[in-house]
């Protein structure tokens, strides 16, 4: 008996030695991404080994977001956190501030090739970068960087999760190119709520005209809104489309006033609810191709 009960305890020390010679698993990652695009992208990358929330929700305005106590709670615990930047996130500062927040953001954006638009008489960085996948997969290398920096024991596996999910971008803008290469450059046009898909333009020859600037706080003009009627008409623009987070009033009262059509509703700066059409970034572009590809040629 005694006999066995050595063997237990031997058997029962080499376990538990076995066990304490077991490298600890990594720990999941505490993360915050200022509006769900980013937020995404930032889960593609990190897979298992983090947990992200989005600042701004589903079909919210980054633009105009409010932070509130429990936002500047979650930015506090925050281990890594991610902005776009570029001039989106005004209101991060105020937010970093209210928190205590130590660290320092990650700059989603830095090292893409921007482009500058003029916005009430000023000439500005365009932030919406993301609406272009060839940027985006300038965010999944900083992004990458940034996970395997915090994170250093799971780096293979942030590094093979941005090979992969730099393959879906690739196969995205294909797609993007076989929509519109087709149609006749002078069909690619359409009316937006503001100008947030100047890089999907620039990309694949569309040309977007809106009666807001770079963000829907700024406020159109009676003068800007009669000229932009006026060159819609010369143009021909056919089909308007207004935004998931954005007010369509002043879209629609555009389109009544040149008889544009209605093509449906993109998702501009935000991702829908889970259960809607554009729940991921893959998704959205997607489906903001179909929709603007769809008028266009309904417009031929």
């Amino acid at each position: 008996m005694n006999k066995q009960k050595l063997l237990l305890s031997a058997a029962a020390v080499a376990f538990v030695a076995f066990g304490v010679a077991r490298p600890a698993a990594a720990e999941t990652l505490d993360v915050v991404a200022s509006f769900t695009v980013l937020a995404d992208v930032v889960k593609q990358v990190g897979g298992d080994h983090v947990k992200v929330s989005s600042l701004v929700g589903p079909n919210g305005d980054p633009h105009e977001f409010e932070p509130s106590p429990a936002d500047a709670k979650r930015l506090n615990a925050a281990k890594v956190t991610f902005v776009s930047g570029e001039g989106l996130e005004g209101w991060m500062d105020r937010l970093i501030s209210a928190s205590g927040y130590k660290g320092t953001p990650v700059v989603a954006s830095d090292g893409i090739n921007t482009r500058t638009m003029v916005d009430d008489g000023k000439t500005v960085t365009d932030p919406h970068v993301w609406n272009s996948p060839v940027n985006v997969k300038v965010w999944v290398a900083n992004i990458e960087k940034a996970l395997s920096a915090a994170d250093p024991a799971d780096a293979a596996d942030f590094k093979a999760n941005a090979e992969r999910y730099t393959k879906v971008l690739t196969e995205l803008d294909a797609y993007a190119h076989s929509k519109f290469d087709k149609i006749a450059d002078d069909r690619r046009k359409v009316l937006t709520s503001h100008d947030a898909f100047g890089y999907f333009g620039r990309e694949y020859n569309v040309s977007f005209l809106s009666p807001l600037g770079v963000s829907t706080e700024t406020e159109a003009s009676a003068a800007d809104v009669a000229k932009l009627i006026e060159q819609i008409k010369t143009e021909h623009v056919k089909t308007y489309f207004f935004e998931n987070s954005n007010d369509p009033r002043l879209v629609k009262q555009v389109a009544k006033a040149t008889g544009a059509e209605p093509g449906g509703e993109l998702y501009v700066e935000s991702l829908s609810k889970a259960n809607g059409p554009a729940p991921t970034y893959e998704k959205m572009f997607r489906y903001n191709v179909d929709q603007l590809a769809a008028a266009m040629a309904k417009s031929s």
